[in-house]
């Protein structure tokens, strides 16, 4: 049903307007996953205080500018011991994680990325997703006023977009296992930086309800971009998401 309704559509956001053609603010303007793991509670913590919030701020930011945010983490391996139960305390007190089911592991960071869009396309019918990893700031009025700027476009992938080196040799931090695959078998293809990326909503409910179809590669930045470079999709090269780079009117910075 999901996808005849997808097909009708055509994938595509429509926002809801009211009478006299205004933008409705009664959805999220975007959904934000904070990719994070065990031992981070200092990272958390930072983000809390610097761009977050907790508690009443966070939901004023939500109510206030749409913008939802959350922690995504998955489950220890040996389920319910003392990694998973810190995690349950930390998130009684703050309420402001998405736990999925599937094991925390570094080498599943693609298909944790893949289920947090499909979850919160689910959970929640925003304009935007957006990836960002737990030592990013995030400047949110920035974000929104960038974000505002592309509502016209249906299917749009954003971010500061890159062609990373293939790495063929099984003993490199960074080998992809599957090297032969692309083009030279020294670089990928363009894709948004790891850092932070935004998708449409349209582009999330895409990888929900195809989610068992997409295949993951070595990287979460790699894997997206290869979900979206057969689609009619419109990719944005935004210099302001290139967190690594602190400029005037940036929207992230590392830390």
């Amino acid at each position: 049903m999901d996808l005849a309704i997808a097909r009708q559509e055509g994938f595509t956001s429509k926002r809801s307007s009211d009478t006299s053609g205004a933008v409705s603010n009664r959805k999220p303007l975007v959904v934000i996953g904070v990719l994070t793991r065990f031992g981070r509670k200092n990272n958390r913590d930072a983000i809390r205080k610097a761009w977050m919030g907790s508690g009443e701020t966070l939901k004023k930011m939500e109510k206030e500018k749409g913008v939802v945010s959350r922690f995504v983490i998955g489950r220890s391996a040996d389920r319910g011991d003392s990694l998973d139960r810190s995690i349950d305390d930390e998130n009684r007190q703050t309420n402001d994680f998405i736990i999925l089911d599937q094991v925390e592991a570094p080498g599943e960071l693609p298909k944790k990325v893949k289920m947090f869009f499909a979850l919160a396309a689910d959970k929640w019918d925003a304009d935007f997703y957006a990836k960002v990893n737990d030592d990013v700031y995030v400047n949110i009025d920035a974000l929104g006023a960038t974000l505002s700027s592309h509502l016209d476009k249906p299917r749009v992938y954003i971010g500061c977009m890159k062609s990373g080196q293939v790495f063929s040799e099984p003993s490199h931090k960074w080998y992809e296992p599957d090297w032969w695959k692309f083009g030279d078998k020294k670089s990928y293809f363009r894709h948004a930086s790891g850092e932070m990326y935004v998708i449409s909503g349209a582009l999330a409910k895409f990888i929900s309800i195809n989610r068992s179809l997409l295949r993951t590669y070595a990287h979460d930045d790699v894997s997206a971009g290869s979900w979206f470079i057969g689609l009619n999709v419109k990719h944005v090269d935004e210099g302001k998401f290139c967190c690594s780079s602190w400029s005037t009117g940036a929207i992230c910075s590392g830390v």
